[in-house]
């Protein structure tokens, strides 16, 4: 995997928001931390291309991504848009997963994150290719 220079600012920042999790991500957190799905790696509020994402799986280059309302704004929607291009230009496949979702309904999105990752031997399957 090729590592990206993180500057202290955007390290501090990621630390600052490990610490103060919503209970969206804290849900999702408790299923996958620990190799608890599937066996996969989670990192959270992981610095990625001068990017934090809530949760990265580097060995299937797979962002998680927990969304509240504000992300229906057609302004902060446009600013996910641009996020997820540069994202995936450079090679992650990102899921998003509005905070509802996961509170209501936990099951439901670890099975599409697992569907996403692929098998154990591979990489995640490009956004294009998820049919969920």
């Amino acid at each position: 995997m090729t590592h990206h220079r993180v500057s202290p600012a955007n390290r501090g920042n990621a630390r600052k928001m490990r610490k103060a999790m919503t209970d969206a991500e804290l849900k999702l957190w408790n299923e996958v931390r620990a190799d608890r799905l599937m066996g996969m790696a989670f990192r959270r509020q992981m610095p990625i291309a001068g990017y934090i994402v809530d949760f990265a799986c580097p060995k299937k280059k797979l962002i998680i991504e927990l969304d509240g309302s504000q992300h229906a704004s057609p302004d902060v929607s446009a600013s996910d848009a641009a996020r997820t291009a540069t994202l995936e230009a450079i090679g992650w496949t990102i899921l998003r997963f509005w905070n509802d979702d996961v509170i209501r309904d936990i099951d439901n999105v670890c099975q599409h994150i697992v569907i996403a990752a692929g098998p154990a031997d591979a990489p995640a399957l490009p956004r294009e290719e998820l049919v969920i």
